[in-house]
């Protein structure tokens, strides 16, 4: 089944059709020679109705919409200039705002597209002319508009939160346990806080790093007393929005004020009110936020039935049974399992989109690994993270085609691919650290939930 979906993927077809087709092929298939069990199949209408009735995914929609509205009205764009404009006397100083700005954006829409398509529009051409190694300064657009994969609140956290939890509470119930725990979207959250901060640390220890072995590579620019005033009220001004959002929305849910979907409302209010205090918010800008947010909504649940109808297919199949039971006899117990389950997504990564893997291939693996003793939020940021590396990695990385396509023509895409390789290797490196220390990411919710 995995293989049809591939060949089916390869040759053009879109993803939601392309899973439920090729399920729904197996499954008459499978009925023509006695071999499938058609209940699977009958269960399909209940589980639809599940994920239409999920309160969790209503998040989607809204944080989508204040992402949308955040990039349209220009206060992205703002904030971006502004940040620049601060470091600009600091050796290595663009690429650290670069990084700072990331972040910060990461934070405000939870888009990776957005990001790294907004930074390279806007900074690229910057760094530049400032005489920045093109190799230096589109590695770190790639590396820093990726973080919207792992900082809060980002749409695949959303996602795998809800994934997670249903494989959480599956693995329970395979184990005897009728009265499961459960593990929420506000858990990933607050877990995914302290790896995607130190993520951050190390990227910019490393481009200030190259700033001071190779001052070449990442120039300082002095400005006058005048220009610094100016840019820093200007700084003030275009930081002061996006932060308030970002505290009311992580801060609600951090608070326990809020849940992740009540604060995607607050969210999406906020950037609209945020807009319309800019004088951003005409008809035209409305229009094509709201545009924007049937399209990517619309995808992300037409995905969802796709990725349902092909789960119930393949459980059908004994597909459940065959995973536990590679999983049980590999070399190294839980340790074999989880390398090779990160390697498989790590690779799947490279043709599938975060949404595809989060609702076909986690929702088989998860409840397996769950089962064998692993944390469910541990476990959740592990993958975010991996499928965040993945995103970067030559040559069919969606931030390496997301930033070829606003790239100047001068820059040659071998120079996007050698740039972004230490941050690879920065972020194997935090992978490795949240191996070794699970803590990192498990410390801050039980910490603040037990």
């Amino acid at each position: 089944m995995f293989g049809v979906v591939c060949i089916v993927l390869m040759a053009g077809f879109p993803v939601a059709f392309s899973l439920a087709g090729t399920a729904l092929a197996f499954a008459f298939g499978g009925m023509l020679f006695g071999v499938f069990d058609t209940s699977f199949l009958g269960a399909t209408p209940n589980r639809l109705y599940g994920l239409m009735t999920n309160e969790t995914l209503i998040a989607v929609p809204l944080f989508i919409f204040m992402g949308c509205m955040l990039q349209q009205s220009k206060i992205a764009e703002n904030l971006l200039e502004s940040m620049a404009d601060l470091f600009k006397g600091v050796r290595g100083g663009l690429g650290v705002s670069v990084a700072i700005v990331g972040m910060l954006l990461a934070a405000s829409t939870g888009i990776v597209g957005a990001t790294v398509v907004t930074m390279g529009l806007i900074s690229l051409p910057t760094m530049i002319k400032r005489g920045y190694s093109p190799s230096l300064a589109t590695g770190t657009i790639c590396a820093t508009g990726t973080l919207g994969q792992i900082i809060p609140p980002s749409i695949a956290l959303v996602l795998l939160g809800d994934v997670m939890s249903s494989a959480y509470q599956r693995a329970q119930r395979m184990q005897g346990i009728f009265s499961p725990d459960t593990v929420s979207v506000g858990d990933l959250f607050v877990g995914a806080l302290i790896p995607g901060l130190l993520l951050v640390v190390l990227y910019i220890l490393y481009i200030v790093a190259v700033a001071f072995i190779k001052p070449s590579a990442a120039p300082s620019d002095n400005r006058t007393e005048e220009e610094k005033s100016e840019r820093d009220l200007n700084l003030w001004r275009d930081l002061t929005p996006p932060m308030i959002l970002i505290v009311a929305v992580l801060g609600s849910i951090l608070a326990g004020i809020a849940t992740p979907t009540e604060a995607a409302g607050v969210g999406a209010l906020g950037a609209t009110i945020l807009a319309a205090i800019r004088r951003q918010l005409g008809m035209t800008v409305l229009r094509e936020v709201c545009q924007q947010t049937t399209r990517v909504t619309c995808m992300v649940f037409l995905i969802l039935v796709g990725a349902a109808i092909f789960s119930l297919v393949f459980r059908g199949y004994g597909g459940d049974e065959l995973i536990h039971g590679i999983f049980n006899d590999m070399p190294g117990g839980v340790v074999g399992a989880m390398i090779v389950v990160m390697v498989v997504i790590f690779l799947l990564g490279f043709i599938l989109d975060f949404i595809e893997i989060t609702f076909v291939v986690v929702p088989i693996v998860a409840p397996v690994l769950l089962k064998m003793g692993l944390d469910p939020v541990w476990l959740g940021i592990m993958i975010a993270l991996n499928l965040q590396t993945s995103f970067l990695t030559p040559p069919f990385g969606f931030s390496l085609f997301y930033l070829r396509g606003v790239a100047p023509p001068e820059i040659k895409t071998s120079q996007i691919y050698r740039g972004v390789i230490p941050f690879i290797i920065i972020q194997l490196i935090m992978l490795i650290l949240l191996a070794i220390w699970p803590v990192l990411a498990t410390g801050l919710p039980d910490a603040l939930y037990g």
